[in-house]
């Protein structure tokens, strides 16, 4: 049987996730010649050998590809014979503009963990990676992903790692970020006018006792600071909002391991595979209920049901956690409120030296900073609220010609979508673009990645609303033409793009707030559409706004709002919690801005529906965070209740006797769980009977949920239960935030289609 030659090209994401070594190791395998190669655009492979083994080899390539690897395509090719004498990984070459994947950050590995613990130059090593684990996106300045374009560049290897670096048969074998104690970062510890501590075992003891004391620590992780402290600790917890000026947005928590996470919140099979999985996400978990032993101090999660949970990724965490006496430390982001995360030593010294216990930084500098990411298992899926740390730049395929196109995104939860190809590169989180530092943040993000991913700039995209600072951005941005794109269309072609959808369909999207059309603030959207265009439907009645914006920041001037509307002046007779809790002069004066019309656009926000229920039920009048009402209402949602309210329209849905049945209920002394439930239960309602209608009349079977409100658990398992129930088809989204975090994406492929149509 002669030798053949194949040429075989592989993309996907497949740089920094020591693919190379892998390719190396089954060649080796089946005595197979030829060599392995990056570039910028995918992986290269020459290779030599009999048939069944040239098989075998493909085949493995295939089914064996490291864990964080995600193979999008390999293709073969049959060429001249060549005859080489080894097997070799050779230097990386850059071939175009076209680029190839790059791995976000992974969790360190088990076999890395038991280094920490062997003889050697790695014992207590913080440091310790290889090419299954460790930095990649953080540390990253340019492509291809080697060494002297990362931040690693400045750490020469030692002898012990070089020899490892260019062994191929080694773990770390063309690790980028391959160190030891001898050659690589290290960690310090700033503790006020004491001598910086540069021992690890030193740093490692007065960090936990620290802690475990009741102290606040600044940790300088993968991609930027957090503030640690015992999440046990009541006083150290309330210590921590004070600094962060954050009163009640709830805390995440790292646990030791599983078991200790399992001891306080309900962990099931699919939550704990994202858990434990190599991204190591925040996972939103429900809270056990616990009547006796020790519990979590009480001002973590402001009463919510849920609990923000994750586990180590870092060497630095599991040795940390031996000697740390508590098992759960709150780890919030290193940042003041609505600013971005801190990356830079000297700025960490500066703000928080004067007011936390003490600072450990290390001497690796991040390039690209990260938040954690935040993710939520609902319908049994992985579903991702903040898309960060883990996950980017992994790419979203679009099947779309996204090539030159920029999406600059919403104003809140920000994140920027480019274009390459038929991939869509979805920037980390942002946040909310209302400050100076987040703004720049921004700036500076987006000009990285359209020279990391060699974007040449051709078509821009940007939301409707005039006064967004993303919107703005794009029309100074230069000589592209620019396209702006309604906000809820944005939200429904986001989700098609995700799920590959290019076609007529029903679109329901329903957030709390994004510029209509006719001017008005919109956030109840049922369209018939396809990435091209829309009409609206139907959608919730409007109400006036009263104060505008400040009326998401205090939903009780939502309820006054809806209660004026179906009750006139009347409705101050009403004995309501909302009227024991807020000054009656206070609510005459926003009735007198409501007839004279002051300040008070209209809205069809579905949020704020939510808003104004939390508020007469006395909840939530004045929210601490975001969304801190209807997050409230989803936590008292009682199972097993399907009773609901009355509503009516069709193309515009009337909610008054809704009110009119809260009200009712109130009055007769029902259960504020029953009352939720009832509210929760009329909202599916109204989607699914709507879109039943729609459907009916167009004739169309595919349904699109997208928008904030479908975070919520509840709303969503339902409501796609009872769509899919009835025939139809529903759509919803997973690797890409529900939230305004994934608007860009849509922007985008609107661009990309309207394009398309044009040429």
């Amino acid at each position: 049987m002669p030798d053949l030659t194949l040429k075989v090209t592989v993309t996907g994401l497949i740089q920094g996730v020591g693919f190379r070594p892998f390719v190396y190791r089954i060649a080796l395998r089946y005595k197979l010649k030829g060599w392995v190669r990056n570039t910028n655009e995918n992986v290269q492979i020459r290779i030599s050998g009999k048939s069944p083994d040239l098989n075998g080899f493909l085949s493995a390539l295939k089914t064996e590809a490291p864990q964080a690897a995600s193979v999008e395509s390999i293709q073969t090719e049959e060429i001249q014979f060549e005859k080489f004498a080894t097997f070799e990984i050779l230097k990386s070459h850059d071939v175009s503009d076209d680029i190839t994947e790059i791995s976000p950050d992974i969790a360190v590995c088990e076999e890395c963990l038991e280094d920490i613990c062997k003889a050697g130059n790695r014992l207590d090593y913080a440091f310790v990676n290889c090419t299954n684990c460790g930095p990649r996106f953080t540390i990253i300045k340019d492509l291809p992903y080697d060494r002297p374009l990362t931040t690693m560049a400045e750490f020469q290897m030692c002898a012990d790692c070089r020899r490892e670096y260019e062994t191929v048969t080694d773990r770390r074998f063309h690790a980028q970020p391959v160190a030891c104690a001898v050659c690589g970062p290290q960690y310090e510890l700033h503790a006020g006018k004491k001598p910086v501590i540069n021992d690890i075992s030193v740093i490692l003891e007065r960090s936990s006792e620290l802690i475990d004391k009741g102290g606040i620590l600044v940790m300088k992780g993968l991609g930027g600071m957090h503030l640690a402290c015992d999440a046990f600790n009541e006083t150290s917890v309330a210590r921590l909002r004070e600094l962060k000026n954050r009163e009640g947005k709830p805390f995440a928590i790292m646990f030791r391991d599983l078991s200790s996470a399992a001891k306080y919140a309900e962990i099931n099979s699919a939550e704990e595979v994202s858990l434990t999985s190599w991204r190591r996400p925040i996972i939103l978990l429900q809270v056990k209920n616990r009547s006796h032993g020790p519990f979590l101090a009480k001002n973590l999660n402001s009463g919510l049901n849920l609990l923000g949970i994750m586990l180590p990724y870092m060497p630095f965490h599991y040795q940390l956690f031996r000697k740390l006496k508590t098992e759960a430390l709150v780890l919030t982001s290193g940042n003041f409120s609505s600013e971005p995360i801190i990356i830079d030593n000297a700025e960490a010294l500066e703000k928080f030296s004067p007011i936390t216990d003490a600072v450990m930084l290390h001497n690796r500098d991040i390039f690209n900073r990260t938040d954690d990411s935040v993710a939520r298992i609902i319908g049994g899926k992985e579903r991702v609220f903040r898309r960060s740390r883990g996950y980017v730049p992994s790419p979203i395929r679009t099947g779309l010609n996204t090539e030159g196109i920029i999406a600059f995104g919403a104003e809140l939860s920000n994140c920027f979508c480019v274009g390459k190809g038929s991939k869509a590169f979805l920037s980390q989180h942002i946040g909310d673009l209302q400050g100076l530092e987040t703004t720049l943040f921004y700036d500076q993000t987006l000009e990285r990645f359209i020279r990391l991913f060699r974007v040449r700039p051709t078509l821009l995209a940007a939301d409707m609303h005039p006064d967004y600072i993303s919107t703005r951005t794009a029309e100074g941005f230069g000589t592209p033409s620019l396209i702006r794109i309604q906000h809820h269309h944005a939200h429904i072609a986001s989700c098609m793009a995700e799920n590959k959808l290019d076609e007529k369909l029903i679109g329901v999207a329903f957030d709390g707030t994004g510029y209509g059309d006719d001017g008005n603030t919109w956030g109840s959207e049922f369209m018939v559409c396809d990435l091209e265009g829309y009409s609206r439907a139907s959608h919730l009645a409007y109400l006036p706004l009263p104060g505008g914006d400040s009326a998401s920041e205090e939903p009780w001037r939502m309820a006054v709002s809806w209660l004026y509307k179906v009750y006139g002046r009347e409705f101050m007779q009403l004995d309501l919690p909302l009227f024991w809790q807020t000054q009656a002069e206070v609510i005459q004066m926003l009735v007198k801005m409501i007839d004279r019309k002051v300040n008070c656009p209209l809205t069809c926000g579905a949020g704020r529906y939510f808003d104004a229920v939390a508020s007469i039920l006395g909840l939530c009048q004045v929210a601490e965070f975001p969304a801190q009402g209807p997050m409230l209402l989803e936590a008292m949602v009682e199972a097993g209740c399907d009773e609901r309210y009355e509503w009516s329209g069709l193309t515009e849905i009337d909610l008054d006797k809704t009110l009119r049945g809260i009200v009712e209920d109130i009055k007769n002394g029902n259960r504020h769980s029953i009352i939720i439930s009832k509210f929760h239960n009329t909202i599916s309602s109204v989607i699914f009977e709507t879109v039943k209608w729609i459907s009916g009349a167009e004739g169309l079977k595919k349904v699109v949920l997208s928008g904030g409100v479908f975070q919520n658990k509840y709303l969503l398992e339902r409501t796609e239960s009872l769509l899919v129930k009835s025939g139809l088809e529903v759509f919803t989204h997973a690797a890409v935030p529900t939230n305004d975090g994934g608007i860009a994406l849509g922007q985008l492929a609107v661009a990309a289609k309207r394009r398309e149509l044009c040429v």
